[in-house]
This record gives C-alpha cells, sequence and structure tokens, in this order.
C-alpha cells in the first residue's frame, strides 16, 4: 500500500520540516518531494503535513504515520540486507555531540549493531565543536553534531531552535547579570549564548561550567543559573524560560551528519549508520 520511495521522502520532510531541505538532502527536485507526500497523502487517505507561508507541520496522523514509515523501511532494509547477503565489516568511530544522552540515539546503535553485527563500532561522546576537530584531525570516520544554519558541510540530520531554560522556580533580575550555566569551549551553545547577550548589550556571569551534559542540567534545576539548549531535547526537570524573563532570541541550530575526508575502510559502514541515523532521526529528539 505505501511506496517505500514516499515514505523515506516523508520522513525526511518530518524531519527537516522543509521540502526545500528534504530535497537537498535527498538529491531531488523540490516537485518530486512534493509528489512523492501528495501521493503518500492519497494513499493513506490524510493529510500528513500543515502548510502554511510560515513553514511545515506534522499533522496528528503525520505523527501517527511516523511510526509506520520507520517500520516499513526497517523491515525492508532487513529484507534487502538477507536476500543480497552483503555483511559489513571493520572499524567505525562515531562521534555523538553530548546532547544525544538522553534521546533514543542508543536505540538507532543497537539497531545497527544488531544488522551490522561484524562491524567494530567505537563510540565518543563530545561537545560538537571538539567532535569537529577530531573528525579533521582524522581521529573519527562519522560525526553527529550541531552546527550553525546554514553551515557549511554536512547532511542535515533536522533543524530546530536554542532557547533559554531554567527551573521553573527560577526568577531572573533584570538589574543584575545573567547567570549562565554553559559547557567549557568550544561547545556551539555556550558561543551562541555569549554572543547574543553581548549583541543585545545583557550582562552575564558564568554560575557553573561542565563538560557533562548531566552535570549542566543538575545545576540548572538546583536554579543557579540558565542553559541554552536545543527546544526539541529540553531534558525532564527544566522549562522553556519565558519571554518576560528577558533574554535574546539564539536564534536556529542545525543537527548534521559529516563524514571524514579519508578514504579508509570504515566508508562503508559509515555510510550505512549515517542512513540509520537519517531514516530514524526524528527518534533523536525527546517526546
Amino acid at each position: 500500500m505505501f511506496d517505500p520511495a514516499q515514505l523515506r521522502t516523508f520522513l525526511t520532510v518530518a524531519q527537516t520540516l522543509s521540502f526545500t531541505q528534504a530535497a537537498h538532502r535527498m538529491g531531488l527536485r523540490q516537485s518530486t518531494v512534493s509528489q512523492h507526500v501528495r501521493k503518500l497523502e492519497e494513499a493513506a487517505g490524510r493529510r500528513l503535513f500543515a502548510r502554511d507561508t510560515h513553514g511545515v507541520e506534522l499533522t496528528e496522523d503525520g505523527e501517527a504515520m511516523l511510526g509506520f514509515a520507520r517500520t516499513i523501511l526497517e523491515a525492508n532494509e532487513r529484507a534487502a540486507g538477507f536476500f543480497t547477503g552483503t555483511r559489513l565489516r571493520g572499524r567505525l568511530r562515531f562521534g555523538a555531540s553530548e546532547d544525544f544522552v538522553l534521546t533514543r540515539l542508543p536505540e538507532v546503535l543497537e539497531g545497527f549493531r544488531r544488522e551490522h553485527p561484524e562491524v567494530d563500532l567505537e563510540l565518543t561522546v563530545e561537545l560538537s565543536g571538539t567532535l569537529h576537530e577530531l573528525l579533521a584531525a582524522g581521529r573519527l570516520d562519522l560525526v553527529l553534531a550541531k552546527r550553525r544554519p546554514e553551515g557549511p558541510g554536512g547532511r542535515l540530520v533536522w533543524r530546530d531552535r536554542l532557547v533559554w531554560v531554567g527551573s521553573d522556580r527560577l526568577r531572573l533580575d533584570p538589574h543584575r547579570p545573567v547567570p549562565l550555566v554553559v559547557f567549557p569551549p568550544p561547545a556551539v551553545t555556550r558561543a551562541r549564548a555569549l554572543e547574543c547577550l553581548e549583541e543585545h548589550g545583557r550582562t552575564w556571569r558564568i554560575a557553573c561550567t561542565s563538560g557533562s551534559l548531566n552535570g549542566l542540567i543538575a545545576a540548572t534545576r538546583a536554579g543557579l543559573g540558565v542553559m541554552a539548549h536545543t527546544l526539541g531535547m529540553i531534558p525532564p526537570g527544566l522549562v522553556r524560560m519565558a519571554s518576560r524573563a528577558g533574554l535574546p532570541e539564539l536564534g536556529g541550530v542545525d543537527f548534521v551528519l559529516l563524514h571524514g575526508r579519508r578514504a579508509t575502510a570504515a566508508r562503508g559502514p559509515a555510510e550505512a549508520l549515517a542512513d540509520a541515523i537519517l531514516a530514524g532521526g526524528d527518534r533523536l529528539q525527546l517526546p
């Protein structure tokens, strides 16, 4: 009933919330992406996306289709792998930013290990800035990390916004420096927070620095300060700060996959893991 090509296109649009970005990622024309979505909606008999001049959003039926699409495509890929008899081997050095500690990335990696048991997967969890450096130095084969919107390189997994989060009991004094809970340099969120505050003439102070996301979450829950965080992955126990707090907008952020530049034996496994992450990209956000 449902065409796998149309399902892949649907998932890509759902992850990027952009027909243009989906077309770019898939190497298709935007008209082809629109056609795939329209035919899938006709097959389902439901609208899957709400589209207007402001952007694209999933409908309730679109949210339901996400799970079905993933299940169908995963079964299709397992069957194809079984009958083609291709078995990937080798060592794959994969780096993921610590943003994914609380998401369902482990489920994606578990599925990859199950499908490719002869690939030795080595996981490095670090700050996005550090992962970019390790990749450039040839110490990683594939990286899932943040970048500024429209930044150079990488395959877009999804686009989100950075927002200020804190304890629901925290009240900021507009006449005092903003207390910040931040990663150490070269963290992308730290740089963006300081940049935006300085652009708007808002004074700040560092209330807590930690290289561990769990450490930052604990400090923010305790009310030590506010933290710049991805809207789609706000940790439990924290809330988005209200606009009355007077904090500047932080703008968008992209999560991208970047491959190492060197042609190594890890190329095949890296492509396979990248495909698995792209197929399940919506699972990397918190519900």
